[in-house]
């Protein structure tokens, strides 16, 4: 699978392995392990994570299947997200829901994450929702010093629109420093990033664009959606033609994207991960593209 470069350090497989359900797999550290070296084999070298994730106990759970293999970090791109609290018994300061961006937190929050995941340092820190109370400043020099230190390769922003992006990454380039990914909900269902020109914006910076949800959380197979309806109308004769499953022809209309869009999965199961890889072996065509893009719509392009 090819690789997408973040910047100078760090590239990231075309496709991610998300870990925000780990913790109800119900996996030993043995399986978990075992599943990690199946995804490298197929070149999907990227795991995203955030702190938040499991009642904050998703990190601590990737750590422990990583002990299993030292060396199995050094072929992982390793990513994690920090500025959301939730409440929470595991941890004495998680004592409400807030965003917090402060220089206190995301270190805390990148120590933490270090330690639970058995690492050394981050490949990308994302912040990982916008927040009313943000300063630039001081998510600036939080990131400076994690970087000077060697904990965070590189960084980025999840959920963030145009202006929100652009008030931070101004900031930061002041430094010296800039953003180099935005994790944005994207999927044949959920067009607002493309629609609202963020992910077009990205682009113009040459911000790189990871889709949480690309499979829009299983709506897309709800029988019961009519906007689902009228998507799975296109997308299950584009499987039939290409031999692959839907969720392929899904993968091919993100990979279609000259942003280089690179989708985050949330399953365990290998199969699906394998069916979802066959769509980055075909092309679809402007019109097919189209065609699923209008049937979301709901009506015609002018």
């Amino acid at each position: 699978m090819d690789k997408v470069t973040i910047n100078q350090h760090v590239s990231f497989s075309k496709m991610i392995q998300g870990f925000w359900r780990t913790h109800t797999w119900e996996w030993s550290s043995q399986q978990l392990n075992k599943y990690l070296h199946e995804l490298v084999d197929r070149g999907i070298t990227t795991m995203d994570h955030a702190d938040i994730y499991g009642d904050y106990t998703c990190e601590g759970i990737f750590g422990e299947a990583l002990k299993l293999s030292p060396k199995l970090r050094e072929k992982l791109e390793i990513v994690s997200k920090c500025g959301i609290v939730l409440p929470s018994d595991e941890l004495s300061w998680t004592n409400g829901h807030r965003y917090d961006h402060t220089k206190a937190h995301i270190e805390r929050s990148v120590n933490r994450s270090l330690t639970e995941l058995n690492v050394d340092y981050l490949d990308s820190l994302l912040i990982h929702r916008p927040s009313p109370l943000m300063d630039p400043n001081e998510i600036t020099e939080a990131l400076k010093e994690l970087v000077t230190a060697g904990k965070v390769k590189s960084f980025g922003v999840s959920n963030f629109n145009k202006s929100q992006y652009d008030l931070l990454n101004n900031n930061l380039v002041c430094d010296k420093l800039h953003i180099t990914l935005n994790q944005l909900e994207l999927s044949p269902y959920t067009l607002d990033a493309l629609d609202d020109g963020t992910i077009n914006h990205m682009y113009k910076d040459e911000v790189k664009v990871m889709a949480w949800s690309p499979l829009a959380g299983g709506k897309l197979f709800s029988s019961e959606d009519a906007k689902a309806q009228r998507i799975m109308n296109i997308i299950e004769p584009l499987a039939q033609k290409y031999q692959v499953t839907a969720s392929g022809i899904i993968m091919a209309w993100l990979n279609k994207h000259p942003a280089q869009v690179m989708p985050v999965l949330g399953t365990h199961q290998i199969s699906r991960i394998d069916d979802a890889l066959a769509g980055f072996n075909i092309t679809l065509t402007d019109q097919e593209w189209f065609d699923i893009y209008t049937a979301s719509l709901g009506h015609d392009i002018p």
